[in-house]
Formats: C-alpha cells, structure tokens, sequence
C-alpha cells in the first residue's frame, strides 16, 4: 500500500480511501435496485480486513445510515491506526433555502457530536461539508464555527464535499478548506482543472465517484433511455485495455491514482472480493503519459451532463 500526505495536513493516508456508505446504508446505481447494507459483524471483519492490509483511511457521514455506529464499533481500542473521515448532515431547510445564523452553527456543533458519539472517538480527524455549494461555501458564519471546532481540537482538518468544479474554484479561493472531496473519473474529467492549484496551496484531493456508482465496472445495466448516450460511451474506453488492465474498474481506479494531486481515492467497498481487487488494481503499474492522454481524450464530450444527484432527482437511477 502507497501512502501519501493529505495535502500539507501532516497526515498520511493509504491511496485507497474505505468509502463507507455501503456499510451503513443501502446504495447502488440503480436505488430501487440497491442491496440491504452489511450485517454489523460482517462489515467489521470487513473494515478490520481493510486496515490489516494497509488501509488506514476511512470515510463515513452523519447521513450514512448506521456506517458511522459500525466504523466506531469496529476501531475501539486501535484509533491511532486508523484516519477518520467524517460529514456533518445537510444544511438546507426542506424548502432549499439555509436557516439563520444561529441555527446554521447549531446544526454543525450538534452534527460534530453525535458523529464524535458515533464514532467513539473524542476527535475526528477530517470533518467536512457535506454538498458545499456556492451559497454554503459564501456563508461566513460556518467558518466561524468551523474554526472554533478546529481550535477546540475536536477536529484535525476542515473540508469540504463538493459537485461542481465552480465550487472547487471557489473553495480553493477562500483559502480555508484543506481538504475537497469532489468527483473525478474517466468520463468526468472536469475537476482536474483545479488540481495543480489545489497541490500548490496544499490542499487534499479526495476523489469520490471514481466507478459513478458501478457504471464503470463490468456490469450490464440497463439504463434509462436519457443515459444511452452515456452508456454507450463507456465502452470507447476498452482501446486503453492492456494485460493486467482489462478490466473497466481496473482502468477507473488507475486513471484517478495516476494525477499526482489526488491524496486519496475513495472507493466504496462492501465485500471482501471487492476489496480484494481493489489492492490488487493499485499494485498494478499507473497510466503512462501517452495513456493519460487518450484516456482525457475520451472523456464524455457533455462532462456537465454527468451528475448523479440530478440524474437522481430526475429519476433516471
């Protein structure tokens, strides 16, 4: 296992980031279709085989069903081996729009400490915003509160999960957030924009959504008829297949380890194959600089088509 500096954090973490929303809650392309999270007992040997085998960078949210409960169950007497990462709940009210001030920080401060309880722990050592927007990431007040949670040493490092490149842009310019998860992958290229700069002010990349919820793997879908032009695409993909790299998962998780500005990439993982074939893809060598050139030639030509919360809402997972 690789390991890397979250950006200028001083904390090192594993290449592969455990992304434990399938622990805790059921999760798939399709969510009519998606699995029953893990039985407890079963996820733990599962995350205590991730750390055995070099794996120390684990990712949870207050939102993520039980994952929180279960990480915390599962790492009581050994918090020192593992990084821990964690999101405060929405910030929106059921109508869009934000709450006062007041109300703002009181959802972040008691956010912080049912995920401290669930945890276990009396730190965590990333706590982020959980889908930053524009307008969330211009609301001075959470910086204040953030920084108040940082100096009372309840949290290591401040950031921030994000969709749109804009909203990177924008993170990077406040000059506050060490750490931006954001999407990244084959077909959606956009964010890498923003990586040279990220590394230059030392903040952390955590790339997320690198397989798009199982679409880049080798699975047959049957997608909505708005997505056939998506899924279509992906097989253009097979010309950078190569002996050792046959593989659509093995290519995705290649192609996100392969930018030197990503820390980490944060893979859900819900069996032991899975996770199996994950160490196995990043032992294997990286796309060479001829590689990574066509691989960014065949990024989906629509790249702002390609967000799965709309196609959520939209109705088309």
């Amino acid at each position: 296992m690789k390991y890397k500096e979250l950006g200028n954090s001083g904390i090192q973490v594993s290449e592969i980031a455990f992304g434990g929303v399938e622990i805790g809650m059921p999760y798939g392309l399709s969510m009519q279709g998606a699995h029953e999270p893990m039985q407890e007992q079963d996820a733990i040997k599962l995350l205590h085989s991730a750390l055995d085998k070099g794996i120390n960078f684990f990712d949870t949210a207050r939102l993520y069903g039980r994952s929180e409960e279960i990480m915390g169950d599962a790492f009581m007497g050994m918090r020192s081996r593992v990084i821990l990462a964690s999101k405060c709940r929405h910030l929106r009210l059921p109508d869009g729009s934000l709450p006062a001030s007041n109300v703002l920080k009181a959802i972040v401060r008691e956010s912080i400490r049912e995920s401290l309880k669930a945890l276990k722990t009396d730190y965590i050592d990333v706590f982020l915003l959980h889908y930053a927007d524009a307008e969330i990431l211009n609301t001075e007040v959470l910086y204040e509160v953030f920084e108040e949670i940082v100096n009372s040493g309840l949290i290591r490092v401040p950031g921030i999960s994000v969709y749109e490149p804009a909203e990177t842009a924008l993170a990077l310019n406040k000059g506050f957030w060490k750490v931006i998860q954001l999407p990244f992958n084959l077909m959606d290229q956009r964010q890498s924009a923003y990586f040279e700069k990220a590394k230059a002010a030392g903040v952390a990349i955590v790339a997320r959504s690198v397989l798009m919820r199982g679409l880049l793997t080798d699975k047959s879908f049957q997608l909505h008829p708005a997505l056939k032009d998506v899924q279509d695409h992906i097989h253009l993909f097979k010309d950078l297949f190569i002996d050792g790299r046959d593989s659509l998962p093995a290519l995705a998780m290649q192609f996100v380890a392969s930018h030197e500005a990503v820390s980490s990439v944060l893979i859900g993982i819900d069996k032991q194959s899975y996770l199996e074939e994950a160490l196995c893809y990043f032992r294997d060598r990286y796309l060479t600089s001829s590689e990574l050139d066509r691989a960014r030639q065949l990024s989906f030509p629509d790249q702002e088509f390609l967000n799965l919360a709309k196609w959520d809402k939209n109705g088309w997972l």
